[in-house]
């Protein structure tokens, strides 16, 4: 079992060689601290799946010298696993103010609420948990509170970046300032643990507080209803659309229930105070069409969001001829058809979009080149760790890190255990960091028996063979199937494999598995020469 020693080692279980899923143990001195614990979506690879989640079974076997949970920020890739998998750990949770508030709302939402503590850390705040000595620093990013953490250790100095991004003008938040972070970087930092997103990008994210214009023009110029979708999280996008529903003399509506819970929380804490006042669906819809704007959900096409269904007719909220849906947010990699799909059922609908690509109305929270330089140049690290990204946007940055003069890049995988310090950093060990899936209210193993027989369901379809005996002989055998390829010849498919059955069955009745086998083989075989198939073929022998 592995228990860090006089040394410090670092464990990515989510989020290296991935956008999403973030889990990474910081361990040194016999005790282990992670940051973050998130969800990545699922894809067409998990039929039937909507939330994936690190596997954490090495830091479970280790949980009696795990001490905390700290959470740099409140996206879903940061905080989503925690309702799912914190109560298991046993540990308390750290977050600043507006992410303890999204957790809070998590966990109540589980019932939870008594069997995690979150401890509330102030901006800026500095707190021990055994060998760690933890700053949180705030950086800018399209979320509140996003902070970085400051690792000190016997061994040295982590800067964990989290996410972030440069920021002149936030909009909301006090980002750290270039002196500060330079002043950690007199200190001495160590190592740079961070976020690869944007590391191909040879431009700067851009500044929250320039969209105004964009967006006041999209807006603006809109004849009907208008509809803005945007990343829920980002209440400083938010604040500016609240704006810019002001300045173009538009009611403001806001459909989605992760709108409604961004806005709750950011209010309670302090933000967003002068946000302007809302109206249900009913009065949107009984208000001049140019005189209303929403703020929807699902600018990244999920099917259940506000968007969706408003493109599909499904909504309160009802699009016509000459209204306008202006998309403040930019297209996550793997959502494209998702997103084209609602495009397009809105164009069908003679309803005008707005991308990024036609207005200035969106900015990235990743770094891109210059802000990764500017902040190598701020802390001078001595090795970069990427993290938060692809392979390749991993090794970008290692390699942009090196020719800006960082002396030592370290790439790593989700499960590589890395001992940092003392001495040279290298990859101990490979260590097991799986995937979990969300299947309805049970969590499984990604490359677990379901999802494998889900997959060739999906693929392949169902054939049910049913093999009736009355004494030792059959008198009767019946066929079902499900997703298998044949329909104009139904009759004729099911004739050619219930005589095959029906000779695979004059096997011993004595001998039930083999009969069973030989007759799942011969209905696959006849499917097969039908439609190059292989279905799931179950066999059940009745006997009465």
């Amino acid at each position: 079992m592995t228990v860090p020693g006089k040394e410090l080692l670092f464990l990515a279980l989510g989020g290296s060689g991935e956008i999403g899923m973030n889990a990474n143990l910081y361990g040194c001195d016999g005790k282990w601290i992670m940051l973050d614990l998130g969800v990545t979506f699922g894809t067409h690879d998990y039929p039937g799946i909507d939330i994936i989640m690190p596997d954490l079974e090495f830091i479970e076997d280790r949980k009696q010298d795990l001490l905390g949970i700290i959470l740099t920020h409140g996206h879903e890739d940061h905080i989503g696993a925690l309702p799912y998998l914190a109560a298991d750990l046993g540990v308390p949770l750290y977050a600043n103010r507006f992410t303890a508030g999204l957790i809070a709302n998590k966990l109540a939402e589980e019932g939870l609420e008594k069997e995690v503590k979150i401890k509330t850390v102030d901006i800026d705040a500095h707190f021990q948990l055994g060998p760690f000595g933890i700053r949180l620093m705030p950086l800018a990013h399209s979320i509140l509170e996003m902070s970085a953490a400051v690792i000190d250790t016997p061994y040295g100095r982590v800067f964990h970046t989290g996410d972030w991004k440069l920021d002149a003008d936030p909009v909301l938040g006090t980002p750290s300032s270039a002196a500060a972070l330079t002043a950690i970087g007199d200190e001495g930092v160590d190592f740079l643990v961070g976020d690869s997103t944007n590391a191909f990008n040879p431009e700067a994210s851009g500044s929250e507080g320039d969209l105004y214009d964009g967006l006041l023009t999209a807006v603006g110029n809109a004849k009907g209803r208008v509809i803005v979708t945007t990343f829920a999280s980002n209440a400083a996008r938010l604040k500016t659309l609240g704006r810019v529903a002001t300045a173009t003399g538009r009611t403001l509506c806001v459909a989605g229930r992760s709108l409604d819970r961004i806005l709750g929380v950011a209010r309670s804490v302090g933000y967003l105070k002068d946000f302007p006042p809302t109206v249900d669906f009913d009065e949107a819809m009984r208000l001049p069409r140019d005189k209303v704007m929403v703020i929807a959900t699902g600018g990244q096409g999920e099917p259940r969001a506000a968007l969706a269904r408003m493109a599909a007719d499904s909504h309160q909220i009802k699009l016509a001829p000459g209204d306008t849906v202006v998309f403040s947010s930019k297209q996550i990699p793997g959502n494209e058809v998702a997103i084209g799909r609602i495009m397009n059922q809105l164009a069908a609908k003679d309803i005008l979009t707005v991308t990024e690509k036609q207005a200035h109305i969106h900015v990235s929270g990743h770094p891109g080149q210059p802000e990764l330089a500017a902040l190598y140049g701020w802390l001078r690290p001595k090795l970069v760790v990427p993290v938060h990204g692809e392979i390749r946007h991993m090794h970008e940055q290692a390699r942009f890190a090196l020719e800006k003069g960082v002396p030592d890049a370290l790439i790593q995988e989700n499960g590589d255990l890395v001992r940092l310090a003392p001495g040279p950093a290298k990859i101990l060990e490979r260590v097991r960091a799986g995937r979990l899936i969300l299947d309805g209210d049970v969590i499984l193993p990604a490359d677990g028996e379901t999802i494998n027989e889900r997959r060739k369901l999906a693929l392949h379809g169902h054939i049910t063979v049913a093999v009736i005996f009355t004494g030792k002989r059959f008198t009767e055998v019946a066929i079902s199937y499900r997703g298998v390829p044949v329909e104009d010849e139904r009759e004729a498919f099911i004739d050619e494999m219930r005589g095959a059955a029906e000779k695979a069955a004059l096997v011993p009745a004595k001998e039930q598995e083999k009969m069973r086998e030989a007759i799942r083989l011969s209905v696959r075989r006849v499917a097969t020469d039908w439609t190059g198939k292989k279905p799931v073929v179950d066999v059940m022998l009745v006997q009465l």
